[in-house]
């Protein structure tokens, strides 16, 4: 593969992923050095810095099953992992929105993953509130998958717009 093909194609959005990885994993080592387990800094009225441990998938999910759950979970990160890879390799570069949000899906599953292999749970830390309202803590991996998974969602809609728009006009 020559430069030139890494630029007719989205491999160059692995760095995106890899700069998501980078900010995950600074962010959990300072938790992991700073903030004791279940300990929170108040920020806001409505957010804590609040270390807590997650063994299972987003929200806890399968939390309490013994263990099975980590290697599971590792090994559906692996999979993804190499899909959006190979995903990236075969979409054209001007497909931006679509690799915007498989460099943010990469780097938060490979952020999310370096966890489980590292310690057997997940890190998470930021903690959002309001009253008795509480939502579960999460961290950069998951803000990234996040926003990576709603930015696939946008384009999808998008691209039925436009190609809706586009067999709507005939030529005459």
């Amino acid at each position: 593969m020559s430069f030139k093909d890494l630029n007719a194609n989205g491999l160059w959005f692995i760095a995106l992923g890899v700069l998501v990885v980078i900010l995950d994993q600074a962010s959990k080592l300072w938790i992991l050095a700073n903030v004791p387990l279940y300990y929170d800094i108040n920020i806001l009225p409505i957010f804590d810095i609040t270390y807590v441990r997650n063994y299972g998938a987003a929200f806890s999910f399968l939390s309490d099953q013994g263990g099975w759950q980590r290697w599971f979970f590792t090994g559906i990160a692996f999979v993804i992992s190499a899909l959006l890879i190979y995903w990236m390799a075969k979409t054209p570069w001007r497909e931006q929105r679509q690799l915007w949000s498989y460099g943010l899906i990469l780097g938060g599953a490979i952020g999310n993953v370096t966890d489980r292999l590292m310690h057997g749970y997940v890190v998470d830390f930021l903690h959002f509130y309001y009253e008795n309202w509480h939502f579960p803590a999460f961290n950069v991996a998951d803000m990234a998958i996040s926003c990576g998974a709603a930015l696939l969602i946008l384009d999808g809609i998008l691209e039925a717009k436009n190609s809706k728009s586009t067999d709507s006009v005939k030529e005459p």
